[in-house]
């Protein structure tokens, strides 16, 4: 129920993603990047957001938090300001779109603590979210698995073009590695102004493994034929990132280890998010997702930054909470 009380608080918690790679970095139909990727149920961020006459915040993460809501109040012409609290934060350059989620929360958070008049495709365009990928706003919007049609000559946020409930029997492993990071910032930039020509036959291939196997493999809960679908992906276009990443597939070498255990083991769904460093595997059940777990943590303790989360795919968006003066709340699962 709407309250036409001033908002007070407002709490927003939104989740990792997934980005599982491009799908046409050549860019000869006028359209660029497009790309795959799936919501995660954790790691998550959390923040509540109250009036204040300025802006500081405390908590996990704050001080990107406080850069967020200086940077959007300046540009939506916000004058007022908040005290952010932050109770978690997505770990930062690991490949699971920590900076995206961040600054969408916050003006999620600060859109609906002044009311201001602004969708989420505004939000994203005020962020600067979206630069090359839709993947972080549809997960923030919808969650599950998604695509996203790239950037065409005149796009603001790249279109979300399919959006699936991923399998909720299928399990997601995160493989963390603390004493590497992905590229990210200045970097990343660089990185995509240096990188070769992408062939035009390759992105044809990967749209092709997307639409004529991936979506269809998870529609039919096929993991083995979904699990082809990524891993061709990974193979053609994280070898097209390697000079990027150290020289290989994978930017953690040990990330990559693990990985190659897997797919020796029989788990063929594995890649690597982003620009890393962390990996992924996906796995059929709870069951099967446990035992490979407990190999993993047997086999590689101890083994440097190397660390492991078994989390399930969200098949829902955020979730933003308003209370008002007079106690009212009002929820939703991201700003309309």
């Amino acid at each position: 129920m709407l309250s036409s009380s001033v908002p007070q608080l407002v709490s927003v918690m939104t989740t990792a993603r997934l980005h599982m790679g491009f799908l046409d970095l050549n860019g000869g139909l006028g359209r660029k990047f497009g790309s795959i990727g799936l919501s995660l149920d954790q790691p998550a961020t959390r923040i509540d957001a109250r009036r204040a006459e300025g802006f500081d915040a405390v908590g996990p993460g704050a001080q990107r938090a406080l850069a967020c809501a200086g940077h959007f109040a300046e540009r939506a012409g916000l004058s007022g300001g908040a005290h952010l609290t932050l109770h978690a934060a997505i770990p930062e350059h690991a490949g699971l779109g920590s900076g995206t989620q961040m600054a969408l929360a916050v003006g999620a958070a600060l859109t609906k603590l002044y009311e201001l008049p602004l969708t989420l495709s505004d939000i994203a365009a005020l962020t600067e979210r979206g630069a090359r990928s839709g993947i972080g706003i549809g997960a923030f919007a919808q969650g599950g698995l998604l695509v996203d049609g790239g950037r065409g000559a005149n796009t603001v946020v790249p279109p979300v073009i399919s959006r699936m409930d991923f399998p909720s029997q299928w399990r997601v492993l995160l493989i963390f590695d603390a004493a590497a990071l992905g590229v990210h910032g200045g970097q990343e930039v660089e990185a995509f102004r240096n990188l070769p020509e992408f062939p035009a036959a390759t992105s044809a291939e990967l749209c092709r493994r997307v639409l004529m196997q991936a979506l269809p493999a998870v529609a039919e809960q096929n993991l083995l034929a979904f699990g082809e679908a990524i891993h061709e992906i990974q193979c053609q276009v994280g070898d097209h990132f390697a000079a990027a990443q150290g020289g290989g597939r994978y930017t953690s070498p040990a990330v990559a280890q693990v990985l190659e255990w897997l797919r020796a083991a029989g788990v063929g769904c594995v890649g690597q998010s982003s620009w890393g460093p962390t990996g992924f595997a996906v796995l059929e059940s709870d069951y099967a997702a446990q035992c490979v777990l407990g190999e993993l943590e047997k086999k590689y303790a101890g083994y440097g930054g190397l660390s492991f989360l078994l989390c399930k795919a969200r098949n829902q968006g955020s979730e933003v909470q308003v209370k008002y003066e007079n106690n009212c709340v009002d929820t939703a699962s991201a700003v309309d």
